[in-house]
């Protein structure tokens, strides 16, 4: 078996950039991004050591969020338009750690996908 030698590829790191969240009722991933799309740095909760139901907490998505933001500030990255997918927890929580990592957010937009009556819903849970 032969060994391929693959090389790292260069990501183009400017002052002005975009933070996808998103959240889950399981899990949450933030990733940061140059205005092309090119994933500068990402992190999720379950990445930093959570599992099961603790992934989807606030405390969670502030060490995910504090971990993705500190690579992120170090490659140049200063401002960032936030995306936000997602009904989960700790959405408020990870944007708030970005911002205290020094890290700007110009503006917030949710980008939940929202059926306009599209497939039938699961039924209800009865707990």
């Amino acid at each position: 078996m032969a060994k391929s030698s693959s090389k790292k590829r260069k990501v183009i790191v400017e002052a002005v950039g975009e933070a996808h969240i998103t959240a889950s009722f399981n899990n949450i991933i933030i990733s940061l991004t140059n205005k092309k799309g090119d994933v500068i740095s990402w992190s999720s909760a379950g990445k930093m050591g959570f599992r099961g139901s603790k992934k989807n907490t606030p405390y969670a998505a502030q060490l995910a969020a504090e971990d993705c933001a500190k690579v992120a500030h170090e490659a140049g990255m200063r401002k960032v338009k936030v995306y936000v997918k997602g009904p989960g927890n700790g959405r408020e929580s990870a944007m708030r750690t970005i911002h205290n990592a020094g890290i700007e957010i110009t503006e917030i937009i949710d980008v939940t996908p929202l059926p306009h009556n599209g497939c039938r819903p699961p039924k209800r849970r009865r707990v």
